[in-house]
């Protein structure tokens, strides 16, 4: 096995790893759990969802970048497109374009993912959602909500367990991956990039925003690397 198979069956095992427990947490919140007699485990699902659906974005998120299997576009596309579906039907194509010219244009006004700088959170959260979340996002999601309300009868109000993870992983990533590191606050930035990485432990780091925010500049520095690779870039510097 060559050194450049290992990270790349990292990236496809923690993928598959991902997906597979969103789906298993998924479908036993919807179909199983019933939240009234078991609210801690509700809580406890809920919870479990978010953090899995921020995962389902940061798998996107390298496949954009081709860091899960470098070399084969179509196949991180294949991928890409799969995790987006599953967290909230976004589209791929509008995805990739509006965070590839966020990687060209950081922190300016051609950067999509921009705040204009001392703007307060919640108007910036506001346009980050506008940015990404249209028509198609709309119907695609109102749509497969309609479907499970046919399909779950009584039950119907359970997809929640797919809607508000979805929204609260939305705020985590903006919060940790896109204000905290781009905000105009405190030092200036060092390069052209202008990000920050966080403060937070590695294990925080992981818990919030799968390094994604943690180490926010190094991704900025090194794009083809993977999620669970970017701690050892800082101690590679």
């Amino acid at each position: 096995m060559t050194r450049l198979c290992r990270p790349t069956l990292t990236s496809l095992g923690i993928a598959v790893g991902v997906t597979a427990a969103w789906l298993a947490l998924h479908f036993a919140a919807v179909w199983r759990l019933d939240a009234p007699e078991h609210p801690g485990q509700a809580l406890l699902a809920l919870a479990g969802l978010t953090w899995l659906s921020v995962g389902l974005f940061i798998i996107a998120h390298d496949a954009m970048h081709g860091a899960l299997v470098p070399g084969y576009p179509r196949v991180n596309a294949a991928i890409g497109r799969v995790a987006l579906t599953l967290y909230a039907g976004f589209s791929w194509r509008k995805l990739i374009v509006k965070h590839m010219a966020h990687h060209r244009h950081a922190g300016t006004a051609d950067d999509p993912d921009f705040g204009h700088g001392h703007r307060p959170m919640a108007l910036w959260y506001i346009d980050f959602v506008r940015t990404y979340f249209g028509w198609r996002e709309f119907f695609v999601l109102g749509g497969a909500t309609i479907a499970y309300a046919l399909i779950l009868g009584p039950r119907w109000p359970y997809v929640a367990f797919w809607a508000i993870p979805s929204i609260l992983a939305s705020i985590q990533l903006f919060v940790f991956g896109t204000w905290l590191p781009h905000r105009e606050a405190g030092a200036p930035f060092t390069d052209r990039h202008r990000a920050r990485s966080t403060t937070l432990s590695v294990p925080l780091s992981l818990l919030t925003c799968f390094h994604f925010g943690g180490f926010h500049h190094e991704h900025h520095l090194h794009p083809a690397v993977p999620w669970w690779a970017l701690p050892k870039t800082r101690v590679a510097r």
